[in-house]
């Protein structure tokens, strides 16, 4: 079984964001829309794809989650990366 969330980058900022299971968009992974089967996930994806229309985000596409120290993680290192903001300084 593949856990799933949703990412994109939010168009008013470029922020990192994760769709939510209201439909919204939060900059915290934690609020993500969790999809816990190959279904939810491509309905999750239709919905990212509609936000796409809506010119709320650009580029949605499903990460894969790990459960991690009883936490839910990114299975990949650039997702966490992603996950933690940005990787420089603020000028």
């Amino acid at each position: 079984m593949k856990t799933q969330v949703a990412t994109a980058n939010r168009l008013t900022d470029g922020a990192v964001v994760y769709a939510t299971p209201t439909g919204g968009w939060s900059e915290i992974i934690e609020d993500g829309h969790i999809a816990p089967d190959e279904n939810a996930a491509r309905a999750l994806l239709e919905t990212a794809e509609h936000a796409v229309r809506e010119q709320v985000v650009i580029g949605p596409y499903l990460i894969d989650m790990i459960i991690e120290d009883g936490a839910l993680r990114p299975r990949r290192v650039r997702e966490a990366i992603r996950a933690a903001g940005p990787s420089i300084a603020k000028l």
